[in-house]
Order: C-alpha cells, then sequence, then structure tokens
C-alpha cells in the first residue's frame, strides 16, 4: 500500500513538485493496439546505432527530461532527511548530502547548459523541452528543493537536534565565558588567516571562488560618513561549525551533549578587529556557485598532466551559475552583488543562516550511536574465509577453485579485493600485475600494493583516469607516485575516459602461467567501499583472463579490432549487446510468453535503450528496472510501457551496482559491470561489464534484483507522468522493512552457516 501523506509529502505547484506532466500519445486504445500490433509483426525497425527503434513508431513524448528526474532523485534525498523514523544524525547527513548533490548538479548540469545556450549549441532535448525550457524548469524546482530543506531543517531536524542535546546557536546565545574563550580562538588561528579585501576605486570587486562561504560587510567612515563594501572569506581549512564548551555542562553533558556555533558568526562578532576605525554596519554570508566542469584537449596525451592541471587553476574563474544569500540581505547590496557576479534574478537563492547546510556532515559524525544507523562490520565472504581465525586465507588459491561473486559492504573489501591485490604484490610468483584506478583514496592500501609489487620487480602497469570529476587533483598526485615507484602509468584511449573496473594478476604455476582477475562495479576504493553497494567477481576462467589480457592491451597500447568472449566492452559493444539481448528476449515472449529482463542501474537515459525496453514491453515482456538516480523513461503508460516497473531504493548504503539479467529457468543470463546507461558510459567511455556464469551466482543476482522489485520492502514508485511516489507501508499500516538492512541479516546469516 501507499503511504497517501508520504506520496504528498512533498507537493509542488500544479500536479507535482519535479514532475512533467505530460499525455502520451501512445495511450488511447487505438494507438495502442497499433502499436502492439507492430511488435506482433516485428515492424519496429533496429538501426545501426543510436536509435534502437524507428522513431515514428513511437510517441515523441516518451522520454522524462533527465535535469529533472536528477533533481527529484535529490528530492528523494530530502524525504529521507524528513522521515522520523531515520536515525536523527542519519537525517543531519541526508540535508548534507542533499547540498552536495545540489552544488555538483549546478556546477557540471545547470552550468554545461546554460554555457550550451551562451554559445548556440544547446538543442532540444530527448524530453521535447527547448534548452531555456529547461532552465527555466530547473530554476523553478532548485528553488522549490532548497525551500524544503529549509523547511525540513528548521521545523524538524534542528529541532529534534536541541531535544537530544545538540544545538546550532548564534553568537548571541552563547555563554560570555565561552564567547572569551573563542575570541581567543579567532584572535590566535582564525584573525591570521583572514584576508579583508575592501571595494573602492583602488581596489576592484574580489573574485568570489566557487562554493566559498563569504560575509559581505557594509562599513561606515566615521570622519566622513561614507559607506564602504568589503568582503571576507571564510577559510576553507576551517570547520563549518565550532564546538562550543559551555562552562555550565556538566561532565556527562559534556560527552552526550554538544553546542556548535558557525564560524561566519565568530568571525562577524570581531570584524572590529579586522577594520579598526571603521563602523560595522551591516553584514552578511553569501555563497557563489560556479561552472566547474572540466574541458581537456587530449590530442597530444604526452601533455595531459600538464593540461589537466592547467584547467583545474582554470575551473576556480568559471562564470556564475547561482548565488546563495542570506534571505534578510539588504537590497543595495543584492544589487552590487548580482552586477558585480553577472547573475540574474533567477539565480538568486534567499534562505535562512546558516547557509552552506554541507557543513552539517561535521555534526552527524557525533559520536552518539543512539543516533545513528545500527553498527555494522562487513563480513569475509564465505568463500574466502580462512579455515582458521588466526590465518588469512590464501584467495589465489580459493579462486583458483571457484568464481567468488562478491557484494559490498556486505562482502568486506578489504578481505577481498584490496587482499588479493595485496597477496599477488607480496607472492614471488606473480609476474605481473594490471589494474584501471579511476578513483581512490589519498592513502590507499590498492595504491601501495601497486608500489610494492613493482619494487619488488613485477611488471605493474596502472591505467589511471586522472580526469575523473572532482578527483582530478588527487588523481594527479598519486598517479606521479605510481611513476616514481615504476609503475607503468597510462591514461587509456584519447578522447574516452577509462571508467571500467578491471585487475588482472599473471602467475607463473607448475602448469604454465594462470591469470587472475577482478571485474566489478565499483572503484578501487577502500574507504567508499564501506559505503557503497557494488558487486564484483574474482574468477581464475582463462576466457576472462584472455578477456582483460587484450582489454588491457588495448588501454595500454594498440589493438583496436580486439574480440571479447566473457566481456562487452564500451564504447563498442555494451549498448549493442544489451539490444540484442533485448530483442532475444521480445523474441521469447512472441514464441513462449516468458520473456524476462530486469536492470538495476543508478542511471537510465540512453533513448536506444528505453526504445528497445518499449518494444519490449508492447510485445507483453515483463521489465522490472531498478534505478537510484535519473530515469528518463515512462513506465506503466497503456499501450507502451504497461509491463514496465521502475523502483528506487535509498538508504544508508549508496547503490551503485550495475547488473542486466534476461530470460527465465534454464535460458537466463546475468552480466553486470561499470557502465550506467547513459550516453557518456556507452560512447565515451571505456567500460566493461562480464557474463556471470556458475549457476549459484546467476541465482544470487536475479534474487537480489527481485527482493527490490518485490514490493516487500520500502521503496520509490515511478509513473507515467514522472511522479515518484515513496511506499514504505504495508497494507495493515505497518512499516516496511528497509532492504539494505535485510540484506546485512541475510550475509550475516550466510557467514554462519558457512561456519558450521
Amino acid at each position: 500500500m501507499v503511504d497517501a501523506d508520504a506520496a504528498h509529502a512533498f507537493p509542488a505547484p500544479q500536479a507535482g513538485t519535479v514532475t512533467g506532466d505530460v499525455s502520451i500519445s501512445s495511450s488511447s486504445p487505438a494507438a495502442a493496439s497499433e502499436l502492439r500490433a507492430r511488435a506482433a509483426n516485428g515492424r519496429f525497425v533496429r538501426t545501426a546505432h543510436h536509435d534502437g527503434a524507428d522513431p515514428s513508431a513511437l510517441p515523441s513524448d516518451r522520454f522524462l527530461d533527465r535535469e529533472i528526474s536528477w533533481l527529484q532523485f535529490n528530492e528523494r534525498v530530502l524525504q529521507l532527511a524528513a522521515d522520523s523514523s531515520v536515525p536523527l544524525l542519519e537525517r543531519a547527513r541526508f540535508l548534507s548530502i542533499f547540498s552536495s548533490n545540489l552544488d555538483e548538479f549546478f556546477m557540471v548540469r545547470a552550468a554545461g547548459l546554460k554555457r550550451r545556450i551562451a554559445t548556440g549549441i544547446a538543442v532540444r532535448s530527448p524530453s521535447g523541452l527547448e534548452p531555456r525550457e529547461v532552465l527555466e524548469q530547473i530554476s523553478r524546482v532548485a528553488h522549490e528543493l532548497s525551500a524544503m530543506q529549509t523547511r525540513i531543517f528548521d521545523d524538524s531536524v534542528r529541532p529534534a537536534l536541541v531535544d537530544e542535546g545538540i544545538s546550532i546557536v548564534r553568537w548571541s546565545e552563547v555563554e560570555a565565558p565561552e564567547q572569551e574563550r573563542l575570541g581567543d580562538l579567532f584572535s590566535h588561528e582564525i584573525y591570521p588567516v583572514l584576508t579583508p579585501l575592501a571595494v573602492d576605486p583602488a581596489h576592484p570587486f574580489p573574485y568570489i571562488s566557487g562554493l566559498s562561504l563569504n560575509l559581505a560587510v557594509i562599513l561606515i567612515n566615521p570622519k566622513t560618513g561614507k559607506e564602504h563594501f568589503a568582503r571576507i572569506k571564510m577559510p576553507p581549512s576551517l570547520p563549518r561549525f565550532l564546538k562550543v564548551r559551555r562552562a555550565s555542562a556538566s561532565v556527562t553533558e559534556d560527552l552526550f551533549e554538544a553546542q556548535f556555533v558557525p564560524l561566519e558568526d565568530v568571525i562577524a562578532a570581531h570584524l572590529d578587529q579586522l577594520f579598526p576605525g571603521m563602523e560595522v554596519h551591516e553584514h552578511y554570508s553569501f555563497r557563489v556557485t560556479r561552472n566547474e566542469d572540466l574541458e581537456v584537449e587530449e590530442d597530444d596525451a604526452e601533455n595531459l598532466l600538464a593540461a589537466l592541471e592547467k584547467e583545474l587553476t582554470r575551473r576556480r574563474f568559471g562564470p556564475p551559475v547561482r548565488l546563495e544569500v542570506e534571505e534578510d540581505l539588504d537590497d543595495h547590496v543584492m544589487e552590487l552583488l548580482t552586477r558585480e557576479l553577472g547573475v540574474t534574478e533567477d539565480e538568486v537563492y534567499r534562505l535562512p543562516a546558516p547557509l552552506d547546510l554541507r557543513g552539517l556532515d561535521e555534526i552527524a559524525d557525533i559520536d552518539r550511536t543512539d543516533l545513528h544507523f545500527p553498527p555494522f562490520v562487513a563480513r569475509t565472504n564465505p568463500d574466502l574465509a580462512p579455515e582458521e581465525s588466526s590465518k588469512a586465507a590464501n584467495l589465489i588459491e580459493r579462486i583458483a577453485h571457484q568464481d567468488v561473486l562478491l557484494q559490498h559492504p556486505y562482502d568486506s573489501f578489504s578481505t577481498s579485493v584490496q587482499a588479493f591485490l595485496e597477496q599477488a604484490a607480496a607472492d614471488p610468483q606473480v609476474l605481473a600485475i594490471k589494474q584501471t584506478l579511476y578513483r581512490t583514496s589519498g592513502d590507499s592500501p590498492i595504491v601501495d600494493a601497486l608500489i610494492d609489487a613493482a619494487e619488488a620487480g613485477k611488471q605493474v602497469l596502472a591505467v589511471v583516469e586522472i580526469k575523473a570529476r572532482f578527483d582530478e587533483q588527487n588523481n594527479i598526485e598519486w598517479a606521479r607516485k605510481l611513476e616514481h615507484a615504476g609503475v607503468h602509468v597510462v591514461y587509456g584511449i584519447v578522447g574516452l575516459k577509462t571508467h571500467c573496473k578491471l585487475a588482472l594478476v599473471v602467475r607463473q604455476e607448475p602448469d604454465g602461467l594462470a591469470r587472475y582477475c577482478h571485474v566489478g562495479t565499483g572503484n578501487y576504493n577502500p574507504k567508499t567501499a564501506r559505503l557503497y553497494e557494488d558487486v564484483g567477481l574474482l574468477t581464475s576462467d582463462p576466457v576472462v583472463g584472455q578477456d582483460l589480457t587484450r582489454l588491457f592491451n588495448q588501454l595500454s597500447g594498440l589493438a583496436p579490432r580486439s574480440k571479447f568472449k566473457r566481456l562487452l566492452v564500451a564504447p563498442r559493444s555494451i549498448r549493442d549487446g544489451l539490444l540484442d539481448r533485448i530483442d532475444k528476449q521480445i523474441h521469447r515472449q512472441v514464441q513462449h510468453g516468458d520473456g524476462r529482463i530486469a536492470f538495476k542501474v543508478n542511471s537510465l537515459v540512453d533513448e536506444a535503450t528505453i526504445d528497445a525496453l518499449y518494444r519490449a514491453s508492447i510485445a507483453g515482456v515483463r521489465v522490472d528496472i531498478w534505478v537510484r538516480g535519473i530515469c528518463a523513461l515512462r513506465p506503466g503508460v497503456e499501450g507502451l510501457s504497461d509491463n514496465i516497473r521502475v523502483h528506487c531504493v535509498l538508504g544508508r548504503f549508496l547503490e551503485h551496482s550495475r547488473i542486466f539479467l534476461f530470460g527465465t529457468g534454464d535460458g537466463r543470463e546475468a552480466w553486470f559491470g561499470s557502465a550506467d546507461l547513459m550516453h557518456r558510459n556507452l560512447d565515451r567511455r571505456v567500460e566493461a561489464m562480464v557474463r556471470i556464469v556458475e549457476p549459484r551466482h546467476v541465482e544470487q543476482l536475479f534474487d537480489l534484483v527481485a527482493r527490490g522489485m518485490s514490493g516487500d520492502y520500502g521503496h520509490w514508485s515511478l509513473d507515467g507522468a514522472g511522479r515518484w511516489t515513496r511506499v514504505h507501508q504495508a497494507p495493515d499500516g505497518t512499516p516496511l522493512p528497509d532492504i539494505q538492512e535485510a540484506l546485512i541479516a541475510m550475509h550475516a546469516q550466510r557467514r554462519r552457516k558457512a561456519r558450521r
């Protein structure tokens, strides 16, 4: 049953907050009948590459807008922040995540659209909207969502935190002794790093860096009575909120309660020290978001690092796309900011202080286990668990005897993938290690293992994607670290990001060379592996080993015509491979009535794939889509997508795996890999998907997706008008269980059974 209140928890003007209500032109009985007839007679024509089906055979308004769909995803994050059944500090974290998500959306998606409009290269979107219409919708919806975040924080989360002894206070609410201590802190640790910048004929309006929090200060010269403007940037090296030590608090209260004051309040209280001899008339906080997407020419791969470093410097000077200001900002200060920054009225967001709620992540880290999700410790996969608890398992030996299917974070990354690479680096029989790296932590044990292997004389190849968005600087640093250790570092294929998640270990054994492989859906990052849900395969199958050898040769050398047996590789074969398998299920449905397709992805945008899924639905194939973020497909539309369901799951872990399932019974196929169903993944990235052949692993993947689509667990459901409805109550009104908590319990039980 749908909880009616939850379904309309975030009503939007005129039929829905972030929906684009459109009547589907295929929904008339006559049109539906015609579409079914075309499907039955095979009159949908597949084109050579992108078009999936003859566009004239399907309604023109069949796609939802991708930008609005992304904003809907961030609205679902807000719904978790508003949910009183979610632990309180996790609700604060979801508010922080919402802010970070929205920042990136403006820096990349909104900024990119604005840039294309300005250069005259923007085109009508597949949803049928003109570029300026999309930008207008983005502005409307983003304003609504920002207002929602404010209401949730001010009316729900903040009062609940106060009830638990955790409060964010203004300077005037801080006790006098603590004001004195914070004053000393300001003098010794804050004041020296501040740079007040005045605006006058000798000082032009300063450059405001993207995402920086600033104070706009209005000063009066007491001698002349003249008004002056100054800007102070909040030092990014300091915490967003400073902890207040209350003299009146007992030892117990100090352990379990916490009070914080915004950094800008502390600085504002000491402006007289920054502008001696001037009268501080007014001060307001503001924040600018800029276009921070990168454009790097890759014609000369030798200079890629230098070009990227140069572009990273330019990123700071991208044009503004959003201005956030305190809601009571004076009109003449607003006029100054908008004029100097060159932003329009639609790009201004008036919000109550404090701005930049990303800082709530610091508060969410408070050590209050009663206000967090229950503790979770990842467990070693039973196929890799040591027989004796005091000794680590020999993973090479285990993988030699059987494929191992991993699901993180339920299966420990450190005792599986990380241990596999560390053991390979230390194994004298290992001759070579080859690996792709997209994002990893700065102190990564994966990078350390590759360095150890190189220093031990092994051949080590790292295919590094230094252009992973917003991780570029970190990637440059550890790419150079690898090079200095003797690792062969390459940057993939010019014009394509290398996004596949692959590792290959070549080992000398008595019978000759053996290859051990890992293919996954997540980055080789031990930190995010504890928070992201991903799947991976450890295998010694010679077919996969040969496929990975060919793919690594393609990435490091020249092998453009490589063929693969258990892999699909973008940009050449993933889209066509999926479309072929969708067609097979259509034929299966026509012949036997049991066609079946199920996908689990982060985003579904690719029009050719969506059209193929529409054709499958029209033919009667049952299609299930488990999507976390963007979905441009309209499910449940009569005559077009009657047989398609779309669900979303959000929770303590970020659902990140990409799984593709086809068929029923003995004819089932299961694939997973690094690619989402988006143009960038299928056309502009090197992606890899692997077919799973072990029957028990195929069963596990089918069972996982079936659980997610069963309706037995809390989820969101998408309808044909583009509305997402939260479904988190059973017919009797009891809360539906959380699928991630269920999987935690299931994996723990599996581990206990394996011990017996």
